[in-house]
This record gives C-alpha cells, structure tokens and sequence, in this order.
C-alpha cells in the first residue's frame, strides 16, 4: 500500500466517523425531543387528574365524607401495579404515585402526621413512605407523645415503632395499647441500614459513640469490633444523636443517611449493622382502623383466666379456624403481680367470618379482650 492510498483511506474512515457521529447526534436529538414531548403531555395529564380531584373534593364535601380514603389509595397502587407490563419497575411506579396521590390530598385537606421524632428518626422515613413528601409532619419526642396528640384530635395519624427483626418488641409501643383507644390503621416495613457519621468522617477522631439503644444493639457486633473501647453513649433517638455529634468532632453518631445529610454529618463508616436482612415494623395509630381491602391483619390484646391450659384453651380456636397467628407476645399488665396481657396478630379482617367466629369463642376463654385494629397487611 502506498502512502497515497494509506492517506485516502485515513481520509475515508474520518469521514464515516464524522457522518456517524453527526447520525448518532441527531438521532439523540431527535429522542429527546420526543422524551420532552411525552413529558409535556404527562404534565397535561397530571393537571387533568388534579381538575377531577377538586371534583372528588366537592362531591366528598356535599355529602360529608372523609377526604382521606387508605382503601382507595391502596386500590389505585394495587391496580397500576398489575396492570404495569414494564419495563418500568413496580416499586419505583408506586412511589411516584405515592407522592402523587400525596401531593391530591394536600390540595383536598392537607393531613397532620405524628411521628416518634426528631427529625430524621426512621419513623419519620417511615412515616414519608406511607403519606408522601406533601404530608404536614410533627415530631413528638416519646411515643405518648404522638398517641396524645391523635386521641386530642391534633394530628390525624401517628407513626410509632413495633418491632426490630433482630431486637423484638418495642415494649413501651406495645404498653400504650392497654389503656389507649386508639386503633392500628396500618403498619409500615423499612429496611433499616445504619451508619457512623461524624463531623470530620475521620475514624482516628472518635472518641464517643450516640445513638439511641435500639441502634445500638443492632450494630453491637461491628462497634466492639472496630472500636473496642470506645464508650457507647445511649441517646433518645439516632437524630439526638446525629445532633449532638453535628457541636462535637470527637463523637460519632450511629444513625441514618437522613440524619447525615440533615446535620451536615460524614460518614465514618455505611452499614454497620450486625444482620443485613434489618427491618423495623412501625404501626400507623388513627381513632378508626380502615375497611376490609382482602389482604389484612388483624392485631388484638387479652388477659387469660388464672387456671391450667388457660393459654392452650384461648389459642385453640384459632387453629380449628385455620387462622394464621403472625405474632404473640405477653406484657405485664401492671394492674396486678403476675398478671399478663397478650398481644397477638393474625392474618385476616375483623369482618371476616372464621375471624368473627375465632373471636367470640377466644372471648369466653379471657379475662379480657380487645382489638385493636383490622388493617392492610404490609408489603
């Protein structure tokens, strides 16, 4: 080959790399055009579907209905889910249309939530995941706190903790029941992931370590194994935590990446809990538990007679029902030494017909019995 015809296919190859590129360049021109195009009808399409809910406002107006309805926005999630043949993932649709559906309550009656705060707790990432980013928030700091304020009408929901899937129960939730008359309107599942946050993201600068005990039970493990010695402060929340390390460069914080970007907090060290499957169950509290939706549990209290096989003799029913117990766990009833109160949660809805049934047969067996809510069982 001579050095003419290497220069003219050089010469060549330039030039079908530039027509390619310049193809290349319109066809992505041309596709975004046609994103921006579907974009804008979206938009048109999200003003339309809110037109038909200052409709639904009026209408729920007039004849004097709640505005917020769980059941509906549980069918609208529930509906769009099946009928979506992808590629777009479920869990990314549902929550884009949790905030949406968020966003149209907001402009009906924009709902007051009461969490477990402070600010930037898993219960309020919790409780963002079940009412949407356009929901009014109020932080309570202890979990009387937020029963208060719904039974006093201040807030319309609150968001407590139940139980860790590594730590068990929450006692103290558990505890309110027993004299609350509030009801379980739906409970909420977060992974939990822990992180060490402190102001310089240094390990070397750790002296003490905050964070709520929950927390740090969870991250016990790797803690005594990454700072063997350090004291373990307990705090009342991660976000307490979280701010109190923001005024000290020698702590560090055990808490979530929330509270890292809240307090302006680096991260020492991301994941550090001991079990990776992490995941805390919260409950939402409301004056009235929601209507059947077909995939429910139903959670109760009890005292049993003090006689042999008491137990055996109140959870007999629910067997012969075939009713699937999910949970049990006994409290002191603090009304008297040695008298215990049961908590137990079952698969099905109060107005289901074997729950009926196993209900009015465990009653002639207790002391005591009281349900404290029918609600939509958890993804």
């Amino acid at each position: 080959m001579t050095a003419n015809e290497a220069l003219l296919i050089n010469s060549l190859v330039i030039s079908l790399l530039k027509i390619t590129g310049e193809r290349s360049m319109e066809e992505l021109k041309r596709l975004r055009e046609e994103i921006n195009n579907i974009d804008d009808e979206v938009l048109k399409l999200l003003n339309k579907r809110t037109e038909v809910v200052f409709q639904i406002r009026k209408a729920k107006k007039d004849k004097r209905l709640t505005v917020h309805s769980p059941e509906r926005e549980r069918e609208i999630l529930n509906r769009l889910q099946k009928l979506n043949t992808g590629p777009f993932p479920n869990a990314v649709l549902k929550a884009i249309y949790r905030e949406i559906l968020s966003a149209s309550l907001s402009l009906q009656q924009p709902l007051n939530i009461a969490y477990f705060g402070p600010s930037a707790t898993f219960t309020n990432l919790a409780a963002q995941r079940q009412f949407g980013l356009s929901t009014r928030y109020t932080p309570e700091s202890t979990i009387k706190g937020v029963f208060e304020a719904v039974e006093r009408g201040k807030c319309h929901y609150g968001v407590v903790p139940i139980e860790n899937s590594t730590e068990g129960v929450i006692s103290y939730t558990l505890d309110m029941f027993i004299d609350s008359e509030l009801k379980i309107a739906a409970e909420i599942m977060l992974e939990i992931s822990h992180n060490l946050l402190s102001k310089t993201g240094r390990k070397k600068d750790v002296k003490r370590i905050y964070s709520n005990p929950q927390a740090i039970a969870q991250c016990r493990g790797w803690l005594e194994k990454n700072f063997p010695g350090v004291p373990v402060i307990e705090e009342t929340s991660t976000a307490a935590a979280a701010a109190r390390v923001s005024k000290d460069p020698s702590a560090a914080a055990v808490a979530s990446e929330l509270a890292a970007g809240i307090y302006n907090l680096k991260f020492v060290e991301k994941g550090i809990e001991d079990y990776k499957y992490n995941y805390t169950r919260f409950l939402v509290i409301a004056k009235d538990s929601p209507p059947k939706t077909g995939k429910d549990k139903t959670s109760i209290m009890f005292s049993v007679k003090d006689k042999p096989g008491a137990l055996y003799f109140v959870l007999k029913p629910f067997a012969r029902n075939r009713i699937n117990l999910t949970k049990i766990e006994s409290r002191p009833s603090r009304r008297k030494a040695w008298e215990y109160i049961f908590f137990v949660d079952m698969e099905g809805h109060i107005e289901d017909r074997k729950v009926k049934k196993a209900l009015d047969e465990v009653k002639k067996e207790c002391l005591y019995l009281k349900v404290l809510g029918s609600y939509p069982s958890a993804d």
